[in-house]
Parts: structure tokens; C-alpha cells; sequence
């Protein structure tokens, strides 16, 4: 039994997905067999006015019973009403007495026509929890607490085929490889968390995040427990999960801390999920669903807003500083060979950003590049450190940096962009530099995820209403090896992050020949001085 997926996001547009298909009306067409909402004729006739990509959700009131802890008032949020043989496995009660109601909508004026959002709320269903409990587990990538710790989370960050991909018949060699390229890493990994510390604050920010998740959603009379699990350190997701079958949690709703999906980050977290999930009969039968990625949602995108036009301000010359997008990189045939969306998503959740900004009158310039690139294989493009020497040649004298795949702070954004980055850019000539924060616990990102569970509450246990057709941005209810088979059909060999052997006249093939040969050399001196009995010695008798 696999995983369910959730979709929360509207369909791309066909002109930033030409580049991954040929074809952009699947994610149309699984949308509307998705969604179709069992509204009645008069009510479907007046949304025939709208896209044809769009069909208009009703609203639903939750009401929770025998909850001590929580309010008991109904609380109303938006959903999708799925057909009668979905909603038997929603525990959907229909009020027949109670009319139906159209609910407007606001669709901003956007490239990717994606940002909906709600200017009214209507009702005439009810989702009755009951005595079911729900769960909400967050997934996120995790790091070292102590130096101690640096090493061992460095092997399971290798140790990971999502991250080297080795070609089949070398596969054994997973874990001694990323046991030698730990151990290689680890001193100047090390340095870079000292400077931070002495360790990443991730999971007391993720903690901090589900703590506050937990509370809203309690203010919304949805009472659910709320778990972190991390892909490579502690609290892993086993643990997680372990923990949510002592708690007896019933339904559950996946929620990766990646606004966007990459078959690197949230893909490899539900690979794992996927594989946790087939082996144990409980978790084989309780109700569950996944959120895959939450970039398009309005809350995300006015968290961002607001961060920005608040530091800002705090320019000298706010109209003149540029926006500099930064955003983790993945290996380029990630995107080019298995068709990973995370470089479309990222783009057009910049454009919703800058969209909303500019509602705002702010009309800064901006750009977008990749960081974190290690390994001599090429990785997504502009380069972060590239593009900041380019925009202090140009004269940019002022420039704020925005993480914008990270929600919370962590080594790359403290001291990759604070340190390393900063330091470059007052070299490059840049004079005015500024950083906005990692979301974190902003009220409107936390009160938005709290939506994001709720909204799909209706959806845990439902089966899949569509098939996922591969390359297309919207994920329809299914198992996580479809989704992940949609972008990576093929799992084929990826060129690896990390320089790695590969046979044949290739530039790692040269570099690690080169290196074989110089050890050979050396050691060859060096028999020749300590003993007199070497190869050269031998030879000249």
C-alpha cells in the first residue's frame, strides 16, 4: 500500500513547463477529475465562467467532538468536496437541507496564473473528526547538534542513493563511499559549525515550528499532535514514527518543510516514508496523505513579502537595493535527465514573490542563483558566488540576500550566506548588505501550514481520484512511487554531487587517476629512502 499525495497547488503555466513536457494539459485534466465537486447543476453552471482549469471548491465546517483543550466551535476552511465514492472515505456528513453556495474567489494577475485565494467562506458540509486522532509528522533534512556529530551525519547524508546515485553494479560501494567522503569532509565541515556555535539549530527551529503548528491548529479546533522527523539526524523519521504509533494516531498528513519538490530533498524524505510504510501493518492501514511541496500558497507567499519589504527598510535607499533570490542547488541532470521540477517551481515562486511585492509598490530589481554546489559535476545555474562578483562589476552598491528554499536557519544560511557570501560581496564592491530571515515561526507562514492540514484533512484515506502523468506541476491523490516515478521514471545513474570514480576519459576519471599516480610516486620515494631497497635501487644495480 503506498503513501497518499496531497496536491494544495494549481497547475503550472505551459510556458514554464515547455521546457519539461510537450504537453501541459495533463496537470489540467488530473485537476479537474480531482476536484470535481459535487456542487449540483445550478451551482457548476455559474463556475462555467472560469478557467477551465479551475473547478470551484465549496467550503466546510469542522467540528470537533469529545476534544478536551480545544475550542468547540465550528470552525470554517476551505476544501474540495470530492465525489460520492471519495467522500465515504473522508467521513463526509452532507447536510441535504442546506443550500449550496458559490464561493468567489480572487485569482491574482500572475505568469503562472497559480495564487487562489478565498474572499468568502460558505458551508453545508461538516467533517466530524469524532474520536479519530490526527497527526501532522514534518519531514526536513536535519544536522549535526555537536561537532561530535558532523561525521556520522555527513555518512547518512551520502550514505543516501537519492543524493550519489552509484550505477547498479557498484551499489555495495554506497556506504564505504560515504564512509571516505565523511571522513574527507568533516574537518572543514566542522569549521563551518563552530562558526555557527558549535552545531546547526535546525531541529530546535523545526521543534519551535511544530510546537507552534500544534497551537494553531488547536486554535482552529483541529487538536492534533504534531511530530518531526529528519531524513539524516536525530529525531530521524523512524523515530518519528515510532512515536506515532504509541500516540495511536489514526489519520496523518505528511508534511515536508520544502515549500518546493525536488527528488533530492522531499523526494528522498518519502522514498524513505514509502519504504517505512510497506513493511509495517499499522501504518498500512492508517488513513494518511502528503502534502508534496506548498510554494504557491498564499500565506507562504506574504510571509515572504513581508520579510522582505521589512528588511528593507532598513536601507538607506530601500528603492535602490536589489533582491537577491538564493536557493540550495541540485546537479543539473537532476533537472535535465530526471526531470525534477524543483527548478520551475523555484522560479515561478519567486515570480508569485515579486507579484505580490509589487502590489505593494515595490518594484526593486531582482535575481535568482543557485548555491551549495560542491563536486565538479555542473549543478543549476547562475551560481550564487558567480552572480554576486557580476553584480558588484555592474555597480550594484546594495544588495539583500533571500534564502528562499530554507524555512528555517541553519549552516547554509548563517554561515554560507552570512559569512562566506557577505565577505564576497563587500570585495565584488558591493557596499550595503542585507539578509532577510528564514521564515521560522512567523505567524502567517505558521497559520498557513495550519491551513495547508487542514485543507487536506478531507483527503486522508481518499484514493486516488487520477492518474499522475509524468512532468506535469500537480500531483493528484496516489502513492509516493507514482509521484516520484512522475519526475524520475527512469531512476536512472545521476552524475553524483561529489567527485566519485568513473570509468572511461572523463574529468573525474583523469582527476583520480592523476591522484592514484602521485600516491604511487610518493610511496615509491619513500620506500626508496627508508629502506634502500626499492624498485629504483633494484634497478640500478
Amino acid at each position: 500500500m503506498g503513501i497518499e499525495i496531497l496536491a494544495l497547488s494549481l497547475a503550472s503555466p505551459a510556458s514554464q513547463w515547455e521546457r519539461l513536457s510537450s504537453s501541459c494539459q495533463a496537470s489540467t485534466r488530473s485537476f479537474i477529475e480531482m476536484a470535481s465537486l459535487h456542487l449540483g447543476a445550478s451551482a457548476l453552471s455559474q463556475t462555467m465562467s472560469l478557467p477551465k482549469k479551475i473547478k470551484m471548491p465549496a467550503t466546510c465546517s469542522i467540528q470537533m467532538l469529545n476534544h478536551p483543550g480545544c475550542h468547540t466551535e465550528p470552525h470554517r476552511s476551505p476544501c474540495y468536496i470530492m465525489n460520492d465514492r471519495v467522500s465515504k472515505n473522508c467521513l463526509w456528513k452532507h447536510d441535504s437541507s442546506s443550500s449550496i453556495h458559490r464561493r468567489p474567489f480572487k485569482l491574482y494577475s500572475s505568469s503562472s496564473e497559480a495564487l487562489l485565494t478565498s474572499t468568502s467562506q460558505a458551508s453545508q458540509d461538516t467533517l466530524v473528526l469524532g474520536s479519530e486522532r490526527v497527526g501532522v509528522l514534518l519531514l526536513n533534512l536535519g544536522g549535526p547538534e555537536t561537532l561530535d556529530d558532523v561525521q556520522p551525519f555527513l555518512f547518512n547524508l551520502f550514505a543516501d542513493p537519492d543524493i550519489i546515485r552509484l550505477p547498479r553494479m557498484f551499489r555495495f560501494l554506497q556506504k564505504p563511499l560515504a564512509q571516505f567522503i565523511s571522513v574527507v569532509r568533516a574537518p572543514k565541515s566542522k569549521e563551518g559549525y563552530a562558526s555557527i556555535g558549535g552545531g546547526s539549530p535546525l531541529r530546535e527551529i523545526t521543534d519551535a515550528q511544530a510546537k507552534a503548528l500544534r497551537k494553531a491548529l488547536c486554535d482552529k479546533n483541529i487538536p492534533a499532535k504534531v511530530y518531526v522527523g529528519m531524513r539524516y539526524w536525530h529525531p530521524f523519521t523512524e523515530e518519528a514514527i515510532e512515536q506515532i504509533k504509541i500516540d495511536g494516531i489514526t489519520k496523518l498528513v505528511v508534511l515536508p518543510l520544502y515549500p518546493q519538490f525536488s527528488i533530492s530533498t522531499s523526494g528522498s524524505s518519502l522514498r524513505l516514508l514509502e519504504s517505512i510504510f510497506r513493511e509495517d501493518e499499522y501504518l498500512v492501514n492508517m488513513q494518511h496523505t502528503v502534502i508534496p511541496s506548498w510554494y504557491q500558497r498564499e500565506g507562504y507567499i506574504k510571509a515572504m513579502a513581508d520579510l522582505i519589504e521589512r528588511e528593507l527598510q532598513k536601507f538607506e535607499s530601500p528603492t535602490k537595493v536589489m533582491l537577491f533570490f538564493s536557493a540550495h542547488g541540485v546537479p543539473l541532470a537532476y533537472v535535465e535527465e530526471a526531470g525534477d521540477p524543483y527548478k520551475a517551481e523555484m522560479e515561478e515562486c519567486v515570480d508569485l514573490i515579486m507579484e505580490e511585492l509589487e502590489q505593494r509598490g515595490i518594484t526593486n530589481g531582482y535575481t535568482l542563483a543557485y548555491q551549495s554546489r560542491v563536486g565538479p559535476v555542473e549543478w543549476l545555474k547562475p551560481y550564487t558566488d558567480e552572480t554576486i562578483v557580476e553584480l558588484g562589476q555592474k555597480g550594484v552598491k546594495s544588495l539583500l540576500a533571500v534564502p528562499i528554499s530554507f524555512v528555517s536557519e541553519h549552516i547554509e544560511t548563517l554561515e554560507e550566506i552570512d559569512v562566506e557570501y557577505k565577505e564576497l560581496a563587500l570585495k565584488s564592491g558591493i557596499e550595503n548588505w542585507g539578509r532577510v530571515p528564514a521564515l521560522g515561526c512567523e505567524p502567517t507562514f505558521i497559520s498557513d501550514l495550519a491551513d495547508a492540514v487542514i485543507e487536506s484533512l478531507p483527503y486522508v484515506g481518499a484514493m486516488a481520484a487520477s492518474s499522475i502523468e509524468a512532468r506535469q506541476s500537480l500531483v493528484p491523490l496516489g502513492s509516493v512511487e507514482e509521484l516520484l516515478a512522475a519526475y524520475d521514471s527512469k531512476r536512472s545513474v545521476l552524475p553524483p554531487p561529489i567527485a566519485v570514480w568513473e570509468w572511461g576519459w572523463t574529468r573525474s576519471a583523469e582527476t583520480w587517476n592523476g591522484r592514484a599516480a602521485m600516491l604511487a610516486v610518493l610511496a615509491l620515494l619513500v620506500l626508496e629512502i627508508t629502506t634502500g631497497e626499492g624498485f629504483l635501487h633494484q634497478w640500478g644495480k
